[in-house]
Order: structure tokens, then sequence, then C-alpha cells
């Protein structure tokens, strides 16, 4: 995350609206008085500044791999995401919102997994090629549809229809996300079969791993 500081315009109109009523009140003639009068405006400044701070925005930074197929995969990912995020926040459907939370969460999962292991890039990019934008298309299906407001035979049967495809889906990308492990798992998997094996002729130990 990178923090982003906003100053607040406040203590800069403080000091114009000092310096203005100072300008108008008293003389401007000797040196004296400018001096004074560039000290009460910068007095005013650092004291708005005090009550006013501004505010900090934490934003989150872009992801650089060195890779520009990996990194244009994430910015991807990042765009699904936030476009899951606007149409859960858009619907009034409070029992979908649930659905489309884990979405997004297992969404995100499948795309930062290339981090952990770009070896996966292939079949996140399958992902992202094939199974996504059906998705996207039916999220946005949902949003207009329930955004029209009107009760009718077409727009609940599809809304319904809808609803029930997101927990097909939801189950499909989960499986997804399961899959990136595989080549993992069975790397494991001889890891400690080689281990049992080295173990067992140093006569270490008596039984085979469980």
């Amino acid at each position: 995350m990178i923090e982003i500081r906003h100053k607040s315009a406040i203590p800069f109109y403080g000091a114009a609206a000092v310096w203005l009523l100072y300008a108008l009140i008293f003389p401007l003639y000797r040196l004296p008085d400018f001096l004074i009068f560039l000290a009460a405006g910068l007095a005013a400044h650092f004291a708005l500044s005090k009550i006013f701070p501004g505010t900090t925005e934490l934003v989150t930074a872009p992801v650089e791999t060195g890779n520009e197929d990996i990194n244009r995969l994430l910015r991807e990912g990042e765009t699904a995401v936030a476009e899951m995020a606007r149409i859960r926040d858009a619907i009034s459907e409070k029992d979908i919102k649930p659905k489309i939370d884990a979405l997004i969460a297992v969404t995100d999962k499948i795309f930062k997994d290339v981090l952990d292991d770009p070896s996966d890039y292939r079949q996140i990019r399958r992902f992202a090629d094939f199974y996504l934008p059906t998705t996207m298309k039916l999220l946005h299906a949902y949003e207009r549809f329930g955004r029209t407001g009107a009760a009718g035979e077409n727009i609940e049967g599809t809304l319904k229809r809808i609803d029930a495809a997101l927990d097909q889906i939801l189950e499909s990308y989960d499986k997804q996300y399961d899959a990136l492990f595989q080549n993992q798992a069975l790397d494991i998997e001889t890891d400690i079969a080689v281990l049992e094996q080295m173990l067992k002729k140093e006569g270490l130990t008596g039984s085979d791993f469980k």
C-alpha cells in the first residue's frame, strides 16, 4: 500500500485572507510593515494547517514483476476484482452480495497465485480468457436487470437463473484455485518419498510416513 497525502486548501485561503485584511487595515510603506505582513500570513497558514491537516489515502501499489505478460495478467485481475466490487455495491439484493464477495476473494487469489508460482501463468491466462468474461457478463446482466426495478416473469426468471449459476461458478472457481497447487502437491509428495527412503536407508525409521 502507498500512502498519499492530500493537503487541505483551507490554510492557503486563510493566509490569503489575512494578507488581504492586513493590506486593507495597515499601511505597507516600510520594510518592517512588509515583514509583519508576511509573518501574519505565514502564522495563519501554520495555525490552520494544524487544524485542517488534510486527508491521507491508501492506494494499492501496482505490482511489477519484470515480466510484461505477468504484469498484464495481474492488471486484468485487478480490473476484474474492482468491477466485481462495484457491481456488488450497486445491486440491492442482499442475498447475492455474499456470493459476489466470495467470488471476489477467490478471483483475487487465482490471479495473485502467479506471483508465488509463475509456472501457473498458462492456467491463469486460460482462466482469464475463457471463464472470467462469461462470469462478468452474467454479473453485468444481473446488475442491469435488477436496476430496472420492474417485476416480470422474464426479469425475475433471469435473475434467479443467474443467482443459481453463481453457485456453480463459485464452486468451479474454487476448483480452479485448488488445481493451481497440483504441481506443488506432487513436488511435496516426491520430497516426502525421497526423505522416507533416506531415513529407511540410514535405519532411522521403522515404518513409512503416513
